[in-house]
C-alpha cells in the first residue's frame, strides 16, 4: 500500500504483524521529507501496537525522542516522535 507522507500516520488499517515494518518505512520517508516531528496513531486498546511502535522508535537512529501525544492529538493513543534534522544519523 502506498500512502502519502504526512506528519502523522494512523496504524489502524495495518495488521499488527505489519506494524514494525510500516513504522520503520514511515520514519525513513518522513525524515526524507524533512519532518522534524511526526505523530503515530496506534490506538489505546491493550497496548500491543503502542509497545511495538515504541520499540521501533527506541532503536531508530532517526528518532531523537518520543512521548505520548498531547490530549488534543490523541493522548496515550498516539505517540509523537521528534526526528533528527539535517540528515545527521548517529
Amino acid at each position: 500500500m502506498i500512502l502519502p507522507v504526512e506528519d502523522a500516520i494512523d496504524l489502524h488499517p495495518f495488521r499488527p504483524s505489519e506494524t514494525a515494518s510500516v513504522v520503520e518505512e514511515y520514519l525513513a520517508a518522513a525524515a526524507g521529507h524533512g519532518f522534524a516531528e511526526v505523530r503515530i496513531v496506534h490506538g489505546r486498546g491493550i497496548g500491543a501496537q503502542r509497545r511495538i511502535v515504541r520499540a521501533v522508535l527506541a532503536r531508530s537512529p532517526l528518532v531523537v525522542e518520543f512521548r505520548d501525544a498531547p490530549p488534543e492529538r490523541g493522548g496515550w493513543g498516539a505517540t509523537v516522535a521528534r526526528l533528527r534534522t539535517g540528515g545527521a544519523v548517529r
